[in-house]
């Protein structure tokens, strides 16, 4: 695709609107793989993903995992408003959208939920995987509990608030 070219894409609800209209073979996610390998590996070195740490930062006694949540989101920021700036395209030369987001009241119940069992826990989904591969192996049960809550959402979500 051309940059200039527009494409019509029919998107559903699970992918958004910056899915690739592009099909690619299987192997061509592996590179996917290997960057959250990495990326877990670096996690596990940083301590982002221990159970101490976490439970440090609820208690307000240490100032790392502050750090590496603030860090993460000043990288986010500026990366978004490059993106938006330079208008950078993905690596396939699709353009990227950002789109305004609707702040509805489901979103505070969620983020009670999500740091309710962010605090119990320990861990919140993304670094569940990196504590496993450690052997933290009874993380499996906040793994399965955490598939089971997005079920009980995708099943409920017409009737919740949003």
């Amino acid at each position: 695709m051309k940059d200039h070219q527009k494409e019509e894409l029919i998107i559903t609800e699970t992918e958004g609107i910056n899915a690739s209209a592009q099909q690619h073979p299987w192997y061509f996610h592996i590179k996917y793989l290997i960057t959250g390998i990495l990326f877990g590996i670096v996690f596990v070195k940083a301590e982002v993903i221990s159970w101490f740490r976490i439970q440090e930062m609820f208690r307000l006694e240490s100032f790392h995992m502050y750090g590496v949540i603030g860090s993460a989101v000043m990288v986010g920021l500026i990366s978004v408003q490059l993106i938006k700036w330079l208008d950078i395209r993905t690596i396939h030369g699709e353009k990227i959208v950002f789109t305004p987001k609707v702040f509805n009241k489901g979103q505070i119940y969620g983020g009670l939920i999500f740091g309710l069992g962010w605090g119990i826990t320990g861990a919140c989904p993304g670094p569940l995987f990196a504590q496993i591969g450690v052997g933290a192996t009874v993380v499996v049960v906040t793994l399965l509990s955490a598939i089971a809550g997005t079920w009980v959402y995708g099943r409920f979500r017409q009737s919740l608030p949003h």
